[in-house]
């Protein structure tokens, strides 16, 4: 039907959304590829919880087994969605616009690291083979996957992380002081023979306050971080055929879109990290 996803191959120019200078000067050094390089990917619309329209840029790697998200949030936040299949391993970036006016940098970079579940997101030879009939189509999630609550109690060493995943050196170039994991997806990781030096369990109090309540803005406090990847391609559809002879079969025919949202809960040691986490 018009606008849905089938199988077939499709390459397309990556162009990296619009950002400041120093963004993308610090996209470039952290090894982003050039603008011109050749991906398979999509560029899908997506509507988005306040009825406005977003965009997000899927791509699939086949030679490393990975797939990437990369979107903006309504309050000018770069998020960057990374699954890397082969080692079962999920991190998302955020870089957040700072507020100068505040004492803020520019920019805050933050990374979370989590387990890639089985079945999470098709593979990623799929995701290179799908292609949009009706690029123009405002798509909708089939399936909400809820909120996943996330409480991250690991720092992770990035100078050591790339045996974690090979991603880990790029996507988090801009967060090496803020990239976190959380203790249960280090002991699969370390049974998985990762080196468990790279981690670091941050030990709080018990009395230690959430940066939204507290008042105290150069002591630690409990930082809130909530994003939705509003659409991504969960399952592969099957459909039954049938031969001359009447011998059914299967074949791929589409893929079924999902939409999650996460919240991470994380150490910082001052409230001045987490100004978009305030009362209103």
């Amino acid at each position: 039907m018009p606008g849905e996803l089938r199988p077939g191959w499709v390459c397309v120019r990556r162009r990296l959304p619009l950002l400041p200078l120093l963004l993308l000067a610090a996209l470039w050094l952290a090894g982003a590829p050039p603008a011109g390089a050749l991906v398979a990917g999509l560029r899908v619309r997506v509507r988005l919880p306040d009825g406005q329209i977003g965009e997000e840029t899927l791509e699939a790697d086949t030679d490393t087994d990975s797939i990437s998200i990369e979107f903006k949030k309504s309050d000018g936040s770069l998020i960057t969605f990374i699954a890397d299949l082969r080692k079962d391993v999920k991190i998302i970036r955020s870089l957040i616009l700072g507020e100068m006016e505040r004492g803020q940098t520019q920019f805050q970079g933050l990374c979370f690291i989590t387990r890639l579940h089985k079945n999470e997101i098709i593979p990623s030879d799929s995701m290179a083979k799908l292609r949009q009939k009706n690029p123009r189509a405002v798509r909708v999630a089939e399936e909400q996957r809820g909120l996943e609550h996330l409480y991250m109690d690991v720092a992770v060493n990035y100078s050591r992380a790339s045996q974690l995943s090979i991603h880990v050196h790029n996507v988090c170039a801009e967060a090496t002081d803020g990239i976190y994991a959380r203790e249960s997806d280090v002991k699969h990781w370390v049974n998985s023979g990762v080196d468990a030096s790279i981690f670091e369990a941050i030990h709080v109090s018990e009395d230690v306050p959430r940066c939204r309540t507290s008042r105290e803005w150069w002591k630690g406090c409990i930082c809130r971080y909530s994003l939705c990847v509003e659409w991504y391609p969960c399952f592969l559809k099957y459909c039954r055929t049938k031969d001359a002879a009447g011998k059914t079969s299967t074949y791929k025919c589409g893929i079924r879109s999902c939409q999650k949202c996460s919240q991470f809960d994380f150490y910082v040691p001052q409230k001045q990290l987490c100004l978009w986490d305030e009362d209103t």
